[in-house]
């Protein structure tokens, strides 16, 4: 009887367990049906749906347009290069941040995180400052150009690379390596042909990661690339705001769909395919001391760092606090406080600063919630092989924001949340659809930080527990949240890094009068008006500041079980 018990509460969760993890499923479920997969297909019917009746009509016409196929040549453009030059630099910042030993190499980690978090208006609004009129690389040309862009969009997608690919090669056993020297191979000959082919699983997620987040972005295209150098992304939001052509961005947003699907599905694939490869492969221990030999590695990681990153963030830093004639001032700091009445927004940017700072605070806690309750779900292992491909399907719907465009997201909810589900009143018309829209957005970032952590947690805990009567709060409350611990704080900041610096549905999304700090950042720097530049960057200035200090302050609460971009 003892024996039958055991398997019966081992076997069967009970009512209340049946209810908690139903219920579990349920309410985050009902936030993706209503605010992602409802507007995103409201948003694909508005290309091919005209009164209630099915009509192509639109498809060739938009995919007909010359400037159609040279905007998506110029995103796979940009994407692509983008994603060359990533590879290429992060690659000898992993081999230097993680299989080197030295003083202070766990800080250089967490602040090669940071520009990954970093707003993409920051990015782009520091590149202008150093590329663009009255920057000290204005006579290169390269204001407005292609390689100012894939410029850019390197500059976060380095960290992406060396964390991903690090985190790899600091699992795998050098022994083939080793041995490929004894039997006289130069060290340049056994890296090509053992080490590098080894790494293959991890260099092929990292630059499926990497060409995602090129493809899809927006804030660093909108400013550097303008009409010019667009991608889909900004050609979405100019067909909708400038010429108010709903269909055509509909159409357009299918594009965007089978570029980010494709990016998404080789990068789970590749993902899937590094993991199986390090779990054959033992931790290493410390890493080795530089050697002379390492002298090269080292010199390009100190130039990537300084010249693709402190020189156009200092840059940024020093023209916020100089006036137009050169002089240094802190007047474009006051006129976040106190601007003149010429500046393109109502209101004060300070204003701004604390709409935003509350604004991604909800949506940081909302995506909390809503993150910890699908870890928990997606961190089960059911005997049933039919539960196990419900919880992949599960997986699989979580990650889709990640895939679609936070464009397409905004342009979705702008056209769906008019009075939904009988509500009686207009939704698009407060600010309760930013904080959704961002926690949509962050929701990923959260899932996958957590995800690890739980995963990793023995099943025989769990057993051991039940064993002795434990129900599920019992064990969520005794082993589950326990061991997430710090693991949710460095989730909380990147939750509201990304929340706070959010600018592609939050642009369709905010109300005149309303703006938050990436928001009228954009606005700021693309006015005339004098002065209105110089609060610009100091406005980009205050929105790095926070992303990084929060960042920053998350990566102190970070713990060997590491999340995955």
């Amino acid at each position: 009887m003892r024996r039958g018990g055991l398997a019966t509460r081992r076997a069967g969760l009970g009512p209340w367990g049946v209810a908690t993890w139903t219920l579990a499923t349920a309410v985050p479920l009902a936030f993706l049906a209503l605010f992602f997969v409802w507007p995103v297909l409201s948003l694909v019917a508005t290309g091919f749906v005209t009164d209630g009746v099915l009509d192509l009509s639109g498809v060739p016409e938009v995919f007909g347009a010359a400037r159609t196929w040279r905007v998506i040549g110029q995103t796979f453009a940009q994407a692509g290069m983008a994603t060359i030059l990533s590879i290429g630099l992060g690659v000898p910042a992993a081999y230097v941040l993680y299989r080197l030993d030295f003083r202070g190499r766990a800080v250089l980690q967490g602040l090669l995180t940071v520009p990954f978090v970093l707003p993409t208006v920051v990015v782009g609004v520091a590149f202008s400052a150093l590329l663009g009129p009255g920057g000290p690389l204005e006579s290169w040309g390269l204001d407005r150009s292609f390689v100012a862009v894939v410029l850019a969009l390197t500059f976060p997608n380095v960290g992406v690379v060396a964390r991903t690919v690090g985190g790899f090669w600091a699992r795998l056993d050098d022994t083939s390596e080793q041995a490929a020297r004894v039997l006289g191979a130069s060290r340049a000959r056994a890296w090509l042909t053992v080490t590098l082919p080894a790494l293959g699983p991890a260099l092929a997620s990292a630059a499926a990661l990497v060409f995602l987040f090129c493809s899809t972005s927006f804030g660093i295209v909108l400013i550097l690339g303008g009409t010019a150098f667009a991608n889909v992304e900004t050609e979405i939001f100019r067909l909708t705001v400038q010429f108010l052509d709903l269909r055509g961005a509909a159409v357009l947003s299918i594009a965007q769909f089978a570029i980010v699907g494709l990016a998404l599905v080789v990068s789970t694939q590749l993902r899937r395919a590094g993991e199986r490869a390090v779990q054959l492969r033992e931790e290493r221990g410390p890493g080795a001391r530089p050697k002379r030999a390492d002298a090269p590695v080292l010199v390009l990681f100190g130039v990537t760092v300084a010249a693709l990153h402190v020189l156009p963030l200092g840059t940024l830093l020093v023209r916020s606090l100089r006036d137009r004639a050169g002089d240094w001032t802190l007047a474009n700091f006051v006129a976040l406080v106190h601007p003149p009445d010429d500046l393109p927004i109502e209101g004060t940017v300070w204003q701004a600063i604390v709409s935003s700072v509350q604004i991604a605070l909800a949506a940081a806690i909302i995506a909390m919630v809503l993150g910890m309750l699908l870890a928990l779900v997606l961190s089960r292992r059911p005997r049933s092989r039919t539960l196990r491909r419900g919880i992949d399907l599960f997986d699989a719907l979580v990650m889709l924001p990640l895939g679609v465009s936070a464009v397409t997201l905004g342009f979705g909810l702008l056209l769906t949340m008019h009075r939904p589900l009988g509500i009686g009143f207009d939704l698009r018309t407060s600010t309760v659809l930013i904080p959704i829209a961002q926690a949509l957005v962050a929701l990923p970032l959260v899932v996958r930080t957590l995800l690890p952590v739980l995963r990793g947690i023995a099943p025989q805990l769990r057993d051991a527990a039940a064993s002795l009567g434990a129900g599920p709060f019992a064990m969520l409350r005794t082993i589950d949240l326990p061991l997430l611990g710090r693991s949710a704080g460095l989730a909380l900041g990147f939750a509201f890094a990304a929340s706070l610096g959010e600018f592609g549905a939050t642009s369709f999304l905010v109300r005149p009068g309303e703006q938050t700090l990436p928001v009228a950042v954009a606005a700021l720097i693309g006015h005339q008006a004098p002065g209105s530049y110089g609060a610009g960057l100091a406005g980009a200035v205050v929105l790095g500041v926070l992303t990084a200090a929060v960042m920053l302050l998350a990566e102190r609460w970070r713990t060997d079980s590491r999340g995955e971009f």
